[in-house]
Parts: structure tokens; C-alpha cells; sequence
């Protein structure tokens, strides 16, 4: 065997091809993006013939556009770019197939030169995840610029590189890995997004403080609901300090989860904490559930599950809970069953390779991987549940009454 410039010739007549691709994206804080002076969004692929007009291609949500499409409109012009913006109404209802094919054909129409004029995606995760994915089937790979506007797009569907689409009623079933050029992120734009889609992306922040941050955990505790108030837009001088504070730390956190292991090669991911039983329990729930809201029942279910292991402390648990409610985020859905749950732990181990794989808190700020959680465990586990939902927001058969007296003992030994 010879090898010569990473081709191995081999005696047996086959050819071993060996070749490596450098990745680097960058993610950038920066806030009124469309101010006139700013040129975030047109430094990637600027390098163009002398004389030549800047064109872009924007694909937007619906809502955004309404609310703010006149000024995005007049920051293009402003800097003489040639663009057109493509109007999505998105959602997890139509995060589909059909849906990036209607993108990708609004590409073709338009022209896009691929290697100097990426496509811009202005919306929430749904629809990063969909341009996303259209612009990495798009003549094999077109660049493409990500601008969140929803909480939960700033500090997680923004920051990675998966794409993605529903398919056969299953979350983000077609997808690819393809990460956005550049990233930028503009808390200004939180501030016309409703107070329930911030509560939304607050729980992807209380899930890398769960199990990597506690001092984040302690920032949400002491200020979320001035977040939730302030929609992060820092109306009073400690409301701006903590908004500064808990989108750092979150962004920082994820990064650091994601760069070693962008492809996912290694199965044990601590930021799928909240995603073993929530991608079933989301598709099941809609349009009832956001993204966020079933991450967060996924993660009421998971803390209980590591309380009854011994994993972590009454007072923890309490206090979890205590966050949640705070955060104004479910602790509990119609929809959850030991059935339901059962199978979605199947479908999940499909999905890590066989294994569960199912990461667990240890205390606040840590975390633990495990493989032999059962049925029974799970049963048992959504009984403890309910019983903690209820007693923090009532029950229609009896009203709220400190949950230490609702009958435990719940933390048993397991297995």
C-alpha cells in the first residue's frame, strides 16, 4: 500500500480516499443590526467585481417582516444592495420538505451566486432550521448568514450547526449538518416577541444551567422574571446587567458544548439534556406545546428521575421546580404517559446508536449519563411529577398545597 496526497492505492484495485474540510463560524453579539452604519450583514461573501452590485437573498418570517420588514427593506437600500426578501409563515406545522422546496426554488428565481452572495435567514429556529437545510442542498452548499429573533434562536438553534425538517411525524427527521457563516445576535429584537416565546427560550438557558452553570441557574433565579418583564431589553440598569449576563453565559455555555463535537461523533451530549422524551412529546402536543415548553416537561420528568436516584437533594429539586414556575414553563402536559414516554425513549435509543444514553442532573450544574432507566421507573417518576405540578399550580380535584405533604416517601432506590 502506497499513499500519495491522501489517496492510499491499495494491491487488492481499491482506492482509500482521505481528504479534511477546516469549519469555523462565528457567532457575534451585536445589537441594531439594521442601524445604517452597521455592515454586519454584509461582510460575508462581500468580495465582488469592482462596479458589480451587492445582492442577497432574505428569507423572513411572517411576523418579523410585519413588524420590522420597512426598516430591514431601507437598511438594503441604504448600502445600494439588490435583494429580495421571501416571506414564511413558519412553524413546527409546516417545518417540512415541501417547505424548504418553495425556498429553494425562490433561490433558483432569483439567481443566487453561491460562493459571493449568501442566503440571509431572519426568523426563529423553525425557520433557521429550514433555510438551513435548503441552503446546504442548494448546489451542495450555499453560504448562508443567520439573524434569531426569538429568544430561543439567540442562545440554541442559532448557535450550532444542525439543520433540519419534520418527516413522517417525527422532529427534524431529514436533516444536515452545515453551519452558518456568521451568526449575529440582536437582543433589540426581543422586544417585540411575546412574553410566552421568551418564557419559550428561557428554558434552553435553564438547561445549560441545569447541567453545567450553576451560577447561571442563580442569575435565573434571582432575575427571571424581570427578564421575562424586560424581555431582556434592559429597562432598568439590574435588568440590563442580568440580560447582558444570562445570554453570555448561555451562548458561552452551548459553544463550549458544541465545538468539540460539532458532528456529534460522541453520543453523550449534555445538551441533550430536556431532548430524550421532548421531540415525542412536542409532535404529539402540537400546536399546543412550543419547542422550549416541551423541553422543559422533558426536564421536569428527568429531575425527578435523578431526585429518586439520590442525584440530587430535596431542597434541589424544589428549587428546580421553584425556577420553572417562575419562568412561567410547564412542569407538566396533558399529552405525558408511561406509553407515550416508553416509546419515545425507544425512538430515542434508535437515535443514540442503542444506548440511552439519557443525561441526568447531579445536583445543580452537573451531570451524569445513564443506561437502565424502565418503564416502571418512568411510571413512577410521572406520578411524582403531576403530584409536584399540582401542588405549585393547583388542580382542579384540590387546590395547592405544599408538596412535601403530598404523600412520598419518592426518593427510592433504583434498579
Amino acid at each position: 500500500m502506497s499513499q500519495s496526497t491522501g489517496l492510499l492505492v491499495r494491491e487488492t484495485g481499491s482506492w482509500l480516499v482521505r481528504a479534511q474540510r477546516e469549519v469555523s463560524y462565528e457567532v457575534r453579539i451585536r445589537e441594531q443590526l439594521f442601524r445604517p452604519d452597521r455592515t454586519d450583514l454584509l461582510e460575508i461573501g462581500s468580495n465582488r467585481d469592482p462596479g458589480q452590485r451587492r445582492r442577497r437573498f432574505v428569507v423572513i418570517d411572517h411576523a418579523v417582516h410585519r413588524l420590522h420588514g420597512d426598516g430591514i427593506r431601507a437598511y438594503f437600500e441604504h448600502h445600494d444592495v439588490e435583494h429580495e426578501l421571501l416571506v414564511i409563515q413558519a412553524n413546527e406545522s409546516v417545518k417540512d420538505i415541501d417547505t424548504a422546496g418553495r425556498i429553494v426554488e425562490a433561490m433558483d428565481g432569483f439567481g443566487i451566486a453561491r460562493r459571493r452572495e449568501p442566503v440571509i435567514v431572519i426568523g426563529g429556529g423553525v425557520l433557521m432550521d429550514i433555510v438551513g437545510l435548503a441552503a446546504s442542498l442548494y448546489r451542495r452548499g450555499t453560504p448562508f448568514v443567520r439573524v434569531p429573533t426569538t429568544l430561543i434562536g439567540l442562545v440554541d438553534a442559532g448557535v450550532g450547526v444542525k439543520t433540519g425538517v419534520n418527516f413522517n411525524g417525527h422532529k427534524n427527521r431529514l436533516g444536515t449538518y452545515a453551519p452558518a457563516e456568521l451568526t449575529l445576535l440582536d437582543r433589540a429584537l426581543l422586544s417585540t416577541v411575546d412574553r410566552r416565546h421568551i418564557s419559550n427560550g428561557l428554558a434552553e438557558i435553564l438547561k445549560i444551567a441545569l447541567i453545567k452553570d450553576y451560577a447561571l441557574f442563580r442569575m435565573l433565579e434571582e432575575h427571571g422574571p424581570r427578564l421575562l418583564d424586560e424581555k431582556f431589553q434592559g429597562r432598568t440598569p439590574i435588568g440590563d446587567e442580568a440580560a447582558v449576563a444570562v445570554l453570555y453565559a448561555a451562548t458561552q455555555g452551548m459553544l463550549e458544548e458544541l465545538q468539540p463535537n460539532l458532528w456529534e461523533a460522541k453520543l453523550e451530549r449534555c445538551v441533550d439534556y430536556g431532548h430524550t422524551f421532548s421531540p415525542t412529546v412536542e409532535m404529539r402536543a402540537l400546536p399546543a406545546l412550543l419547542h422550549g415548553e416541551a423541553v422543559c416537561v422533558d426536564m421536569a420528568l428527568t429531575t425527578v428521575l435523578a431526585y429518586r436516584r439520590g442525584l440530587l437533594s430535596e431542597a434541589q429539586l424544589d428549587r428546580i421546580f421553584a425556577v420553572m414556575s417562575a419562568l412561567e414553563l410547564p412542569s407538566w402536559d396533558s399529552v405525558l404517559g408511561p406509553d407515550v414516554l416508553t416509546q419515545a425513549l425507544q425512538d430515542t435509543v434508535r437515535h443514540r446508536d442503542g444506548q440511552q444514553r439519557l443525561p441526568l442532573p447531579v445536583g445543580i450544574g452537573g451531570v451524569t449519563f445513564v443506561n437502565d432507566v424502565t418503564g416502571d421507573e418512568i411510571r413512577d417518576a410521572l406520578s411524582v411529577q403531576r403530584e409536584l405540578h399540582e401542588a405549585r399550580h393547583g388542580a382542579a380535584r384540590r387546590p395547592a398545597r405544599g408538596w412535601r405533604a403530598l404523600g412520598g416517601p419518592w426518593l427510592r432506590p433504583v434498579g
